[in-house]
Formats: C-alpha cells, sequence, structure tokens
C-alpha cells in the first residue's frame, strides 16, 4: 500500500481504491452494502505513539525445550528465539475458503509468515505476487507461505480473482488468511492501532514453532523475495549444522565460521 497523496477509501465495490480524505474504518460485514473508509497519513509513519499488544498463546510444542547451542530467547513473544504466538483463522486458496491453523504445521514444515496492509493497493501485489511466482522453490526447502492482511476472505476472493494486469493477484499458490478481527496483527506487533492496518512485518518459523527471524518495513517498503530466501536457507543451514554460524551475506555454498575465538580464524584467514 503505498498512497502519498492522501488518504484512502475503500468500498463494497471489489476493485475500488480511491484517494482522499476519510473517517477511521469500520469492520467488513459483505452481507450488506457499505462504504468504509480507513485514514492513511501522507508520511507512511507508522507507529506515531507506543502501544501493548495482546500476545497469543504460543504455540505448545514439548521439543522446543531441547534448543541447539547458539540460539537466544527473547523475554517477550513475538520475539525471535520464542514460540509464534499461533492463531486459527479463514483463508483463501484455490478460490475456496479454508481454516488455517499455525500449530498444525508444527513438527512438519518452515514458515513464511508476512503480514501486508491492504487488498487492492499498490505495492502489496507486487510482494504477494513475487512470493506465489517463488513458491515452487520455497516448497523445496519444505517451506510453507502464508499472508495475512485484515481484509475479509470475501475482498481476497475478489482480489485472486482479479487478472494481474488490472492489479489483482491471479491464482496464488499459498493461503491469503482475513485477521479482520486483527488479532493476528497485535498478537505479532505488527498492527498500526489508530489506522488499523498491519505493517509490513515477515516472520521466519522453523519446524518447531520458534520465530527465527523478523523484519518489518513500513507501508511504502516493499519486501525481498530473495533475501527472505538466503536468510530462510542460511536458518536451515545452521540448524543442520549447530556447531557452525553463517557470515554476512552468507548463500549456500559459501563457506561458514565456527562460533570460537581461533577457529573463527579459519574463515578469517580464507577471505
Amino acid at each position: 500500500m503505498a498512497c502519498s497523496a492522501s488518504s484512502a477509501i475503500i468500498s463494497s465495490s471489489p476493485g475500488s481504491f480511491s484517494c482522499k480524505s476519510a473517517k477511521p474504518m469500520a469492520s467488513m460485514v459483505p452481507s450488506k452494502p457499505f462504504s468504509q473508509t480507513l485514514t492513511v497519513p501522507k508520511s507512511f509513519n507508522g507507529l506515531r505513539r507506543p502501544f501493548q499488544s495482546r500476545v497469543s498463546r504460543p504455540i505448545s510444542n514439548p521439543r522446543s525445550s531441547s534448543r541447539r547451542s547458539f540460539v537466544v530467547n527473547a523475554s517477550e513473544l513475538p520475539l525471535v528465539g520464542n514460540p509464534a504466538p499461533d492463531f486459527e483463522a479463514e483463508a483463501v486458496f484455490d478460490q475456496e475458503f479454508i481454516k488455517v491453523k499455525l500449530s498444525e504445521y508444527i513438527g512438519k514444515k518452515y514458515v513464511i509468515l508476512f503480514f501486508y496492509p491492504l487488498d487492492f493497493t499498490f505495492v502489496c501485489p507486487t510482494e504477494i505476487t513475487a512470493f506465489s511466482d517463488r513458491y515452487s522453490d520455497f516448497e523445496k526447502l519444505n517451506t510453507e507461505i502464508l499472508g495475512v492482511s485484515v481484509d475479509s476472505v470475501f475482498s481476497h476472493l475478489t482480489w485472486v480473482q482479479t487478472d494481474r494486469k488490472s492489479g489483482g493477484l491471479g491464482d496464488l499458490k499459498y493461503p491469503l488468511i482475513s485477521d479482520v478481527t486483527k488479532s493476528i496483527s497485535k498478537s505479532y506487533d505488527v498492527l498500526i492501532p489508530d489506522q488499523g492496518i498491519a505493517l509490513r512485518g515477515l516472520f521466519i518459523i522453523d519446524k518447531e514453532g520458534i520465530i527465527q527471524h523478523s523484519t518489518i518495513n513500513n507501508l511504502a517498503i516493499g519486501r525481498s523475495v530473495d533475501e527472505t530466501m538466503r536468510t530462510l536457507q542460511a536458518l536451515q543451514y545452521v540448524q543442520e549444522n549447530p556447531d557452525e554460524v553463517c557470515p554476512a551475506g552468507w548463500k549456500p555454498g559459501e563457506k561458514s565460521m565456527k562460533p570460537d575465538p581461533k577457529r573463527s580464524k579459519e574463515y578469517f584467514s580464507a577471505i
């Protein structure tokens, strides 16, 4: 979402998105005609005042206690090193409504969980389709992708059914989750409370349900699929090789490091 001139207006018309002054957006009720509005500041400053998030119950996993070495556990959820807050929500996948529960991936797959502000906007479809186009690469790494916004499943469905050349998404290879209650965005500390939308937060969750990486961009800045892939590959490498760490910009096949004052010199002497 990047509306630099003024505020965004969301209406019941599937493809409508215009810019002008507006009141705060109300809850989406697909059964009745409506006109919703959402105020977005020109500067995209994001959070304008501190807030306290409500944290969902973390994923329960008995194996999470046996953490490998060189792992930092943060003091509060959902910071890196802690269990990802679990959730169950409606989503759109393959042009159908489904239920997605994060904890169902525990012990099975890594998860790329990313938040975006709103459907039918500008930066958002470039990110969403970019992840879909690279889905097979993530699939080879045993990783599922989940997209989340505060829009309804009806809005998601209409956007998926809209051609890319018209600003739509076309068919996606992963689910788009509806967070109309904003509870998921709150639990991951990405919600802008006075605007009712999420920042561009992205979380990499390992097979044990632990958040191993997070990035949060402001509204006008799109994310890099290549960097997400590289970070995932580095994470999987160090989990498979717990006595090694990955230096800056590491990619598969490159030399890693030993987290030891003496043995690390092997890496530094080789560069």
